[in-house]
Order: C-alpha cells, then structure tokens, then sequence
C-alpha cells in the first residue's frame, strides 16, 4: 500500500487533542503523522513528543488558520495520500484505508470523504452544491449510499496528494476557518477531479468542538458570512452566474437588513476588503478551469 501522511491540525484543546490521539494513534501507526500546533501557546508540541515520539511536530510562529496549517503540513508530508484528520475526530479502526484502494481505482477522484457520527448519534457526510438566488450553497444529503460529494469534509477526508499540491492545497482567503474545504473541493470539481463519499469509513466527529469553545459566535457568524462571500467571488466564472449573483445582492441586503443581521454586513464588508486579493485568485481559477460552474452544479442535481 502507498504510504499515507496523516496531517493533523491543532489550535489549543489539548485536552481534546491527547485524549483522542491516544485512542487513534492504534490505527495510525503504519502511517506519517504529522501534528501542527497553530500557536496554540499551549506546550502542545513539547506533550507530544514526549508521549509520540514518532510523530512529527510542527509549531506555527502565528495563528495561521485551518487551511495554511494544513497547507504547512502538506508542505512536510512525504505520502502519496494526504489523511486530513480533526482534533476532535475519533476512528473506527483502520476503515480509512480503503479510500487508498477507491482512489487508485479511479484516477479522476481527487479525494475520498467519510460517513461522521456525530454527537447526536446521527450519520452524516454526504453533501452537495447547489445553486439557488446567484448563490452556491451547501446541503447534506440523506441518502448515505457511496457516490459523488460535493465537497471532501476538511476534518476527515483522504486526499491525493499530487492533486492536491497541484491545486495549491487550501485557498489563503478563508482564514481562520469555514468554506476552505468547500473552496477546495469546488476548485477540484472544476478542474474535472470528483469528490466520492464512501458511507464504510465511518469516524466519530464532534464538529465545532473547539471553534465554539475558543470563539465568540457573532465572531463565527460574521467570518462565515465573509467566506461565503469569498467563495462565490473566487470561484464562479460562468458569466450568466455571475450577472444572476449582483442581480440577487440587493435582495440578500435587505433580508439581512430587515433582520438587523449585523454579522452579515460586517461579514460582506470584509469581503469587499479583500476583493483586490479575490480578484487574482479569481483569474487563476478562470484560466485553470476545465468545466463552468453549472456543469458542476448539474452533478449533484
């Protein structure tokens, strides 16, 4: 089998992060394991040594986010897979090797996402786009048979490596967290790479564990507004999307307005700020892209 690195973000929680570890680590043994401290100021890295000494450690200088900790990792990974794994996410065994097999049968798959219990009991992790008012949104689905997703879930999802380095990991816009693994995964989509949701590999996952821990919410609300906004700016190239989404802007400010739905406007404010720097990342997808934003959007229809 080729060799797997799994890649493991952490931003303080290490509480969390140690207890899950001792219980994953079983599973992990035949792979590089790589944990990144983002700034936590936690002594994180000097526990993980002591207790893992096989695993790898890096420590960011600064809170860099979710994504570019990933993207660091992925940077030190020597794997031909890429094992995105959360903090907050237990393993059922070593079920996540079978996403090895689906991805080398099939070299358009550009990564495999896993079947999540959550806190609740419920199973979830099938997904889609779709497109409703000049906006792409996501949904989850409920018919948990394998198939095309829409995007690979950033805290447990094996990715293919090359692929991913090819598309320059997770986009830097989308800091601290939220839409980086649907950006990813959309930006895979139009390049002609699938995402394949396999219900076997089956993990326990308490999503938000440390973000709602760590983060006040009108914070949240307003960074996923913000990214939201990002990444329908970023990504749609179809010109008739495109005309359909400033057309739909006016609607979407006065629902909010009416609301007195602060965080979105901050949220679309942060977004305007950053358009210089949306905007080039913009002409790369546009000149990178293999297929338009409603063939796409026709795969989870």
């Amino acid at each position: 089998m080729r060799k797997i690195t799994v890649i493991i973000p952490v931003y303080k929680n290490k509480e969390l992060l140690l207890k899950n570890l001792r219980q994953n680590w079983e599973f992990l043994k035949s792979c590089e394991v790589i944990v990144i401290d983002d700034a936590s100021d936690e002594n994180i890295p000097e526990l993980i040594e002591k207790e893992f000494p096989k695993i790898k450690i890096l420590s960011n200088q600064k809170n860099l986010g979710f994504g570019q900790t990933v993207n660091w990792g992925a940077k030190h990974a020597n794997g031909d897979y890429l094992f995105l794994l959360n903090s907050d996410v237990l393993l059922d065994g070593e079920s996540y090797k079978k996403a090895v097999k689906i991805l080398n049968d099939n070299l358009q798959l550009f990564g495999v996402s896993f079947a999540q219990k959550e806190k609740n009991g419920e199973i979830v992790g099938k997904n889609a786009f779709f497109e409703r008012r000049g906006f792409i949104f996501n949904k989850k689905v409920d018919n948990l048979t394998p198939g095309i997703n829409g995007w690979a879930e950033g805290g447990c999802c094996l990715l293919r490596a090359s692929y991913f380095k090819q598309i320059n990991g997770f986009g830097s816009l989308f800091k601290p967290f939220y839409h980086e693994d649907n950006d990813l995964s959309y930006r895979a989509n139009k390049r002609g790479w699938k995402i394949w949701f396999e219900p076997s590999i089956l993990v326990q996952h308490y999503h938000e564990s440390t973000i709602r821990k760590y983060f006040k919410d009108d914070f949240i609300k307003t960074i996923a507004y913000r990214n939201h906004f990002i990444f329908m700016w970023k990504n749609i190239t179809d010109f008739e999307l495109i005309l359909k989404h400033i057309a739909y802007l006016p609607y979407y400010l006065f629902k909010h307005g009416f609301a007195r739905d602060i965080n979105f406007f901050k949220g679309f404010l942060g977004a305007l700020f950053a358009f210089p720097l949306i905007f080039k990342s913009w002409i790369v997808e546009k000149k990178q892209s293999k297929v338009n934003d409603y063939t796409v959007l026709k795969l989870f229809k």
